[in-house]
């Protein structure tokens, strides 16, 4: 047997069932769902503002180009990524060398261990690369 609701919603709402029934356990949440209010409150538009985030002027032209923001960004972050994969897979090609020349001061464990760094640095590199042409294509094929 299921229980009956007799509550009214705890965020102030005056609006609750015509009569107590009887509800299944699982039908309580949507009947408590259904009578709670929602507060919508419409902000006016400000023509101004949307044109300003859309990189515009009032009169539709685009506004001029400020510098380059300091402190990095996408690019940045990408070519410093993009360059300590390129780094460690030089050095594991070094101690690749070293290994095969019989260089006594590189060990067979460091090698490896620098070999594995660079493969899953590269398989992350291909991630992120395959990421970013998935997120271009699905861009492209949007509807306007």
């Amino acid at each position: 047997m299921g229980s009956i609701i007799r509550s009214r919603g705890t965020d102030g709402c005056s609006k609750q069932p015509d009569e107590a029934r009887p509800v299944r356990p699982y039908a309580a949440l949507v009947a408590v769902l259904r009578w709670r209010c929602m507060n919508v409150t419409l902000k006016p538009f400000d023509f101004a503002q949307a044109v300003a985030r859309a990189g515009l002027s009032i009169n539709g032209q685009p506004l001029p180009r400020t510098g380059r923001v300091e402190g990095g960004g996408f690019e940045q972050a990408l070519s410093s990524a993009l360059g300590s994969v390129s780094k460690s897979q030089n050095e594991a090609s070094r101690l690749q060398r070293g290994v095969a020349m019989d260089d006594p001061t590189v060990s067979l464990e460091q090698t490896m261990v620098a070999m594995q760094k660079a493969q899953i640095g590269f398989q992350a590199t291909l991630q992120v690369r395959n990421r970013l042409v998935q997120a271009y294509s699905d861009i492209m094929n949007m509807q306007v």
